[in-house]
């Protein structure tokens, strides 16, 4: 979830990119299914840099990069509703699809290097923060997803994941996720409408066409 879970978190340092970068790549609102020119960019030790987090949250000259991971299983996706002790207190007691937080100087010290590597260890750690995985999974990036329209959204730029399943074993690792389970596209698509969803959520349910197309073995593969 954006910020992750308990704690004061205001002196951590996030990677960023300048607002100006992802202007010159091409802004976009919702669900864009063509990351890798974004990814190619933004990944690149070149062009981010670590940002307190606490200046960053209220700073939209630049865009915290946020890995953002839906976990499906059959034809339902893993929902859960953000505590009131969640890290991000502006999405507290909202639904979400998403799974995933800040990188930060941690990652970098725990991989050694910059770029992908040290994206990939925030993705894995954050993950294994939040939830416990009893499957075997696979995982692809899918997407970038972008929301200028809101407080949180003009200061953060999400990459989508889809962590595909072979069975439902999934529990909750922090007490700011509650209420985990899975439920179908229309079940998700009736509380978007209900407003009950956060954007990010609530953009990628209402384009879940685009979200599922570009997944096949050989497409979007993760860099090794």
């Amino acid at each position: 979830m954006l910020g992750g879970g308990m704690g004061d978190h205001s002196s951590e340092h996030v990677l960023v990119i300048p607002r100006s970068l992802f202007d010159q790549l091409g802004p976009f609102h919702g669900f864009q299914a063509a990351p890798d020119p974004y990814l190619a960019a933004i990944l690149d030790p070149a062009n981010n840099s670590f940002l307190c987090r606490a200046d960053a949250e209220n700073d939209p000259t630049h865009k915290q990069i946020i890995p953002y991971a839906l976990f499906q299983h059959g034809d339902r996706f893993l929902h859960y509703v953000r505590g009131g002790n969640a890290g991000e207190k502006r999405l507290a007691s909202k639904g979400s699809i998403g799974i995933g937080g800040h990188v930060n100087e941690e990652d970098f010290h725990a991989s050694g290097s910059l770029g992908w590597d040290l994206y990939l260890t925030g993705v894995e750690r954050e993950i294994a923060e939040e939830l416990r995985i009893g499957s075997p999974y696979r995982q692809s990036i899918i997407g970038l997803i972008n929301d200028d329209t809101t407080e949180v959204g003009r200061v953060h730029l999400g990459v989508v994941h889809l962590f595909t399943l072979e069975s439902p074993d999934v529990a909750a690792n922090e007490e700011a996720i509650t209420e985990l389970s899975f439920r179908t596209l229309e079940e998700l698509l009736e509380r978007a409408r209900d407003g009950f969803l956060e954007s990010w959520s609530r953009l990628i349910v209402e384009s879940m066409d685009q979200v599922l197309a570009p997944i096949s073995p050989e497409e979007q593969k993760l860099p090794q």
